[in-house]
């Protein structure tokens, strides 16, 4: 029964580690969005003023403009899903703990 309480003291030890591993990463993939937000809609913007001092048609400036900077909508696509994949990751990390936690407290009652 001891080495049961000692792997599951183990467990919660290492998954505690991985969150706190995980809530730093968090903060990395948050401020990687932030930023590719940030570069795509300064880009956008400054295509449709280009777009529209050039005499585009208005019916066609925003289709344009973002065709001309899609690959940066792709890389603030992609830095979003990065973003929301760690942090969903971090919340199955904290249920997982959570059910640590109880095992460890029911098998210490027992």
């Amino acid at each position: 029964m001891a080495l049961d309480m000692q792997d599951i003291g183990q467990a919660i030890f290492e998954t505690a580690k991985r969150i706190e591993k995980g809530t730093n990463e968090l903060y990395k993939y948050a401020k990687a969005y932030a930023e590719a937000e940030k570069e795509y809609r300064l880009a956008l913007a400054k295509e449709i003023l280009c777009l529209r001092d050039a005499g585009l048609p208005a019916t066609l400036i925003n289709d344009v403009a973002r065709g001309n900077v899609a690959e940066l909508k792709y890389k603030r696509d992609l830095s979003e899903v990065s973003y929301k994949t760690a942090r969903d990751m971090l919340e199955a990390l904290k249920s997982q703990l959570s059910g640590l936690q109880s095992l460890y407290k029911n098998q210490g009652e027992v």
